[in-house]
């Protein structure tokens, strides 16, 4: 669809805006879940944003006005879906600086009908004419000046460029807009070839319909060289924005929007590098990306052709938005890398920021800073994985393989992911300290969470914070046996960060479910000394629960052993004190009610049934009050036993011990009363 919307300031019409869905609406494709057509029937749609820019007519707006966008009778669109909207304050257009060459001294002619997603019919091919100015302003050693106005590139010849500037008035100025003729079926390379360049201050913008070659999927600035420089550019509607390496170059102060794969990816890679080492992107905008928006992609080999692996790499200050085909930011391979201060938000199917390497032919990655980076909802769920906000180790991007070492992760920020906020895979000697996690929609810190396993591998997780754990998830779990966490000072050892499960203690009389053990995890509401259980579907740590087959069903705890507990946040109508003792039954699913004593408080107090010894299960506990008694029931050849617990106050945690002269039964049913 091709429409318009209207502009209103101050309640007054201003203009219409022309808006367009043709460079949107990415399905996946035959099935594929990588697939990028406009072809509905191909599957569900997984990007359908573009965006329209234009200077408003008339009048600055003035502070305190009131815009507003209306669909008014002449605005023919069956529906529109607005999703964000920038106002800028744009600065005055450049002046061609001295000892420069305008493209337009060697022919090029500027066409300034909007392109609005498709060329502009009758525009004028400008590549020769843009290439000659380029050959001459590099043997010049000479500046090439790209004037106000919109220069075409129709084809798919790219503009070559070897130890030159090429500058423009301003992004929202001086344009180059490619033109491939569609359906493409010759190879495309990126519109601008830079050796050892500099692009600064222009747009680039083209008609390609998605990252397939097939639908002009191009890039825009392939670069590698040594002290290269991309700065102040806006480029939109490309396969992949910045794909660079070579040595001592810089990206900064770009806007890399509505980009069909990569926004900034720095590799060891591009055109004829073989390495990449001390590139720095720093301070850019990157939103609406098909693929990573920011990528540190160091490769090993590809065929018999091998690549230096990268060193120092840095990205600060950058902002990510919205990618809906990969990561936030990515590292993958290489060493010595700074990933500080950037801005990640709202990934719509995969990992805001991850530590890694990627696939079998990528580097080991050896050595990373990842600090002071903000991760906003972010993670999701493509090939149904529920990947982590942030992720550390290899998987995840191919085969689970290779070395994934000495990652310094400290003082991050993650809020509201969509899935856990922090997922370990394979990797070793990783320091996760000081890190604030904030109201995960599923888990806090998860080793070996669901398709990113951690067979092996160590780190130590040191003073980071875990608030917001919703009912049945965990701050904390290791799910592998082994991977050696060492833990100290962080929430969930502290206690605060335990609750009740569900969020409201267990009411005293009444039933405690075994399963609903606090939330808050290893070492806070629970201790594991392995993973055995399979009840992740009633909540994802699952540790030690099973099915039941007791009478009323659900859940039931197992797999016991020496050392372990689990903690129970209980609401007690009034003090009393109870006795326990327990039958062996002889089987795991044959289920016997047993008696027991304790004292416990009136109010809020934890219970913690401690494992001192294994060979038993625990379905529920029923608690009841007024004096009643029961007759303990009894089994041969011998029965459990549990110890006696007083309760001092009611914040205090009381444990019941559970002995067991080696037979095997079942715990079905505490039932309690007070004297």
């Amino acid at each position: 669809m091709t429409a318009t919307l209207d502009l209103y300031v101050n309640g007054t019409f201003r203009q219409a805006l022309t808006m367009n869905s043709i460079q949107s609406w990415q399905y996946e494709g035959n099935n594929n879940y990588n697939g990028s057509d406009q072809n509905p029937a191909d599957g569900d749609p997984r990007d359908f944003w573009d965006e329209f820019h234009t200077f408003v007519s008339g009048a600055a707006i003035p502070p305190g006005a009131t815009f507003s966008l209306q669909e008014d009778s002449t605005n023919t669109a069956s529906f529109y879906w607005i999703n964000s909207i920038d106002l800028w304050n744009a600065p005055a257009p450049a002046a061609q600086p001295a000892n420069s060459i305008s493209i337009t001294s060697c022919g090029a002619v500027a066409d300034n009908t909007p392109t609005n997603g498709t060329a502009a019919p009758g525009a004028t091919d400008s590549t020769v004419d843009i290439q000659n100015c380029i050959n001459q302003a590099a043997a010049a050693g000479e500046i090439l000046w790209i004037p106000q106005g919109t220069f075409y590139l129709i084809g798919t010849s790219s503009l070559v460029a070897q130890n030159v500037t090429i500058e423009g008035a301003g992004y929202w100025y001086s344009e180059i807009y490619r033109d491939v003729p569609l359906p493409n079926n010759t190879p495309l390379g990126a519109a601008f070839q830079c050796y050892s360049c500099q692009l600064e201050n222009f747009h680039i913008d083209s008609d390609a319909m998605s990252r397939a070659e097939v639908d002009g999927g191009g890039g825009a600035e392939d670069t590698t060289g040594n002290n290269w420089l991309i700065e102040g550019m806006w480029v939109q509607h490309v396969e992949s924005s910045l794909w660079a390496s070579g040595s001592n170059g810089t990206a900064e102060n770009n806007l890399f929007t509505v980009i069909f794969a990569d926004g900034c990816n720095l590799n060891n890679v591009s055109l004829t590098g073989t390495s990449g080492s001390n590139l720095t992107a720093t301070n850019n905008f990157i939103r609406g990306t098909g693929d990573d928006g920011m990528a540190i992609n160091s490769v090993a080999y590809n065929g018999s052709q091998t690549y230096t692996a990268m060193s120092d790499i840095t990205m600060t200050h950058n902002t990510v938005i919205a990618p809906w085909g990969g990561k936030g930011i990515g590292i993958y391979g290489g060493s010595g890398h700074l990933v500080a201060d950037n801005f990640i938000s709202d990934t719509a199917r995969y990992i805001g920021l991850g530590v890694g390497r990627f696939g079998v032919n990528g580097s080991d990655m050896l050595g990373a800073t990842v600090t002071g980076n903000v991760i906003v909802r972010s993670g999701g769920n493509a090939y149904f994985q529920g990947q982590p906000a942030l992720q550390i180790g290899n998987g995840g991007d191919g085969q689970n393989v290779g070395t994934v070492t000495d990652a310094t992760v400290t003082d991050n920020t993650i809020i509201n992911s969509v899935y856990d906020s922090i997922g370990f895979s394979t990797s070793t000697d990783t320091d996760l300290a000081g890190n604030t996690i904030t109201s995960p929609w599923r888990n806090g810190i998860v080793i070996s969470p669901p398709y990113y396993p951690a067979p092996t591998g160590n780190a130590a997780i040191t003073g980071n914070t875990v608030t917001g754990v919703g009912s049945g998830f965990s701050a904390y779990s290791n799910d592998s046996s082994g991977f050696t966490a060492t833990l100290s000072n962080n929430s969930w050892q502290t206690g605060s960060s335990e609750g009740p499960y569900g969020g409201t203690p267990a009411a005293v009389p009444g039933v405690v479910q075994a399963e609903n053990y606090d939330t808050g995890g290893q070492g806070v509401a629970d201790n594991v000394t392995s993973t055995n259980g399979t009840g992740n579907s009633y909540r994802s740590d699952g540790i030690d629960l099973e099915t039941t087959s007791d009478t009323g069903g659900g859940y039931d705890l197992g797999w016991t052993a020496s050392g372990q507990w689990f903690r129970y946040t209980v609401n007690a109508a009034s003090a009393g004190t109870y006795t326990v003792s327990i039958p062996a039954t002889g089987g795991w699913q044959n289920w016997s009610t047993v008696t027991a004593t304790v004292q416990l408080a009136a109010g809020q107090q934890t219970l913690a049934v401690d494992q001192d010894n294994g060979g038993w299960n625990l379905n529920y506990m029923s608690f009841a009050s007024g004096g009643g008694t029961s007759s303990p029931l009894t089994a041969s050849p011998s029965s459990l036993s549990f110890g006696t617990a007083t309760v001092g106050s009611t914040s205090a945690a009381q444990t019941v011990t559970v002995s067991n002269p080696g037979t095997t039964g079942q715990l079905s049913e505490l039932q309690v009363y007070s004297s």
